[in-house]
């Protein structure tokens, strides 16, 4: 039986996910920790859509949301929770819930995802894995609940498809993509300037850690993997925390034949959270899972407990054993 069922879940259709969305009204909506632009974009495309057809709606995200998202994060209305229908964006585990996971992690009423590795821990479901982002279903969606898209939601959804798509560089990508986001460019969305802000900005704190992590990075596996180290120690002296950790994992891509990219972020003294990088054959969600978590073939994450050499060989034990599997000797990264 596959470990990610749940038999207690059940998985809905969109236009299913459309008509139970319609039979409520009113929402809270939850992001992941260390929020991202899919979550966000997802979310608050969500909240924007079901006010439009006179839905009331929060969004609760258990971290602060940076201020590079102001351009469409609004502070939302107040929805009591007795009388909300509990939905989760762009979450595959309960545990992502971080803060919110005491409260509302055995309460989400629908989650809508396209992680594979959905732990199916809410009541209701609507996956595709095969969309690039949350925010590709989220337009479809909004579209055939018959929700007039405006100019915030499109640069919600927007932020949600190029983020998670690498600015649609990566191997995620589809015509569907392309095709969802054609239709975005209708609107006063001012993409140029959003990828501006998503990819090319960055404090001069961040590069100071970036220097300290090449500095500190290993190769593995004839040059196949790379170790991308983010301890405490760097933290405190550059200042950097939370989110801006997250464009890290990406060095790792731009390194000629490596077909793993091992980001270890030290959380506290026996916690560190991985994020890997991979090119095909080598499966980032596969490999994650055998550490307790998942996501996405190409990116994927896992929270190991333990000494920073005992996660590290933990996880090169993982990627070692994937890399012997699929005989990823012969085959040149993409």
């Amino acid at each position: 039986m596959d470990q990610n069922k749940n038999s207690t879940c059940r998985e809905l259709s969109l236009r299913q996910t459309a008509k139970f969305l319609k039979r409520h009204d009113h929402f809270i909506i939850l992001t992941h920790a260390s929020p991202d632009g899919d979550t966000l974009g997802s979310a608050y495309a969500l909240y924007y859509g079901l006010n439009e057809i006179g839905k009331t709606a929060s969004v609760l995200c258990p971290d602060v949301i940076p201020k590079k998202y102001d351009y469409f994060a609004r502070k939302t209305d107040h929805v009591a929770r007795e009388n909300a229908t509990v939905i989760a964006v762009d979450v595959a585990d309960p545990s992502l819930l971080g803060a919110l996971r005491d409260e509302f992690g055995d309460a989400v009423d629908l989650t809508i995802d396209h992680h594979i590795s959905n732990k199916r821990f809410s009541k209701y479901l609507y996956l595709d894995a095969d969309a690039a982002a949350t925010a590709e279903s989220m337009f479809e969606l909004l579209r055939l609940m018959k929700v007039n898209i405006n100019d915030i939601t499109a640069k919600a959804l927007y932020t949600g498809i190029a983020t998670d798509t690498g600015c649609f560089k990566y191997t995620n990508v589809t015509a569907k993509t392309h095709l969802i986001t054609a239709q975005l460019y209708e609107f006063n969305l001012g993409a140029a300037e959003i990828n501006r802000l998503m990819f090319e900005t960055k404090p001069r704190r961040l590069l100071e850690l970036e220097r300290m992590v090449l500095e500190a990075s290993e190769f593995h596996f004839g040059g196949k993997c790379v170790v991308l180290p983010v301890t405490a120690d760097m933290q405190i002296k550059t200042g950097c925390s939370g989110t801006e950790l997250d464009g890290i994992a990406v060095i790792s891509r731009s390194i000629e034949g490596v077909m793993a990219g091992i980001t270890i972020k030290q959380i506290d003294d026996t916690e560190f959270k991985i994020s890997l990088r991979t090119f095909p054959p080598l499966d980032a969600s596969a490999i994650c899972q055998k550490l307790g978590g998942g996501g996405h073939k190409g990116a994927a994450g896992a929270n190991v407990k333990g000494s920073l050499d005992e996660v590290k060989q933990a996880v090169l034990s993982a990627v070692g054993q994937a890399l012997e599997e699929t005989d990823a000797g012969t085959v040149t990264a993409e």
